[in-house]
């Protein structure tokens, strides 16, 4: 699998998280989250260890990218673990940000081993790549806004529809009809 297919798959798993996880904002602050967050930080600095070390016996350019493949790796752990921990949207698209900055910098320094024109349009290319990833999660982010939007305009409109049912009943039928719309709905 090549690097674009990677940061692909990478997007795509922080949107599919932060999809499933808009509607769990309750589970962020649970003992268990800290405890996985606290994990995965301490897991991502160990596997950067590793990884830098292997990076020392390889040297120039290689080396510079090594290295810089595993801090993005370690960018990209630790910026999950926050997001999944903090557990809102802001922090899924923080994440991203984060992601893409770590890739840009990766794709910077395989650009250091070209020169002349080589170089110009591989430095093009990684910042064509950067914004073509911030503008991803940007968009993503305001279409999962404007998807949460929209489902709380319906759950608010079929409220409206349930309790105007309620209006052609009397007394406790009544009362209990907007209970159970109220109860249903969230209200």
């Amino acid at each position: 699998m090549n690097n674009k297919n990677i940061r692909k798959t990478f997007a795509a798993v922080i949107v599919g998280i932060a999809c499933a996880a808009w509607g769990n904002a309750a589970l962020a602050a649970t003992p268990e989250a800290k405890a996985a967050y606290k994990s995965a930080n301490e897991q991502a600095g160990v596997n950067y260890k590793a990884a830098h070390a292997e990076c020392e016996k390889i040297s120039g350019n290689p080396k510079e990218v090594c290295i810089a493949e595993a801090k993005a790796v370690r960018a990209y752990d630790e910026a999950v673990a926050q997001a999944q921990y903090t557990n809102t949207l802001r922090a899924y698209t923080k994440a991203r940000v984060k992601i893409a900055d770590a890739n840009y910098d990766v794709d910077h320094k395989r650009c250091d081993a070209l020169t002349g024109n080589d170089k110009d349009v591989c430095i093009k290319l990684a910042k064509s790549t950067k914004v073509a990833a911030l503008a991803d999660a940007k968009a993503d982010k305001k279409v999962i806004e404007a998807r949460s939007d929209a489902r709380d305009e319906k759950r608010k409109a079929e409220y409206k529809v349930a309790a105007e049912k309620c209006d052609a009943l009397a007394g406790a039928a009544k009362d209990d009809c907007v209970k159970a719309a109220k109860l249903q709905f969230g209200y």
